[in-house]
């Protein structure tokens, strides 16, 4: 894995979760205790963790201290979305500071396994995708959930537009 392949992974996550939280904007401020059977979160509970997952990977992989994020800090969409935008924007950061060589390594703090740090990060953006699922699945009684999410609708809608 390359960085720019790691980077457009990154940034098809964050086309999701931006779809997300439109949709969860347009529905309201009651979409935020949304549940469902078989869920094992509220919307604002799956929107929180994943935003705490991102932020916590980062932390880790890079030697520094997590914190962990409660959801009752998150009292609105806006709120949610705000602190993701300005931890989307570290983590962009931080990507583009990465090499080849160093995605190919085992990251130097996670002394645990001894896989290469691109095996978290897909990780992370992996278990991104499924939470963001888990959200869409939340918006469907409001009628607000976003569809085509697919890798290839981000490209079409993304690559090259810029």
């Amino acid at each position: 894995m390359q960085t720019a392949e790691i980077q457009a992974l990154f940034e098809y996550l964050y086309w999701i979760r931006d779809r997300v939280l439109t949709a969860a904007g347009e529905a309201g401020p009651d979409v935020l205790g949304a549940t469902q059977p078989g869920a094992s979160r509220d919307l604002r509970g799956t929107l929180v963790h994943e935003l705490d997952v991102e932020s916590g990977w980062r932390a880790r992989l890079r030697g520094n201290e997590e914190t962990d994020l409660d959801p009752a800090d998150f009292p609105t969409i806006n709120a949610i979305a705000e602190h993701w935008h300005r931890d989307g924007l570290e983590m962009r950061e931080w990507l583009a500071s990465l090499t080849d060589p160093a995605l190919a390594a085992p990251p130097p703090h996670e002394t645990n396994q001894a896989f290469p740090l691109w095996y978290y990060l897909l990780h992370v953006v992996c278990h991104g995708i499924q939470e963001l699922e888990d959200a869409v699945v939340l918006l469907g009684p409001s009628g607000r959930s976003p569809r085509d999410l697919g890798f290839l609708d981000y490209a079409d809608t993304t690559v090259g537009k810029d």
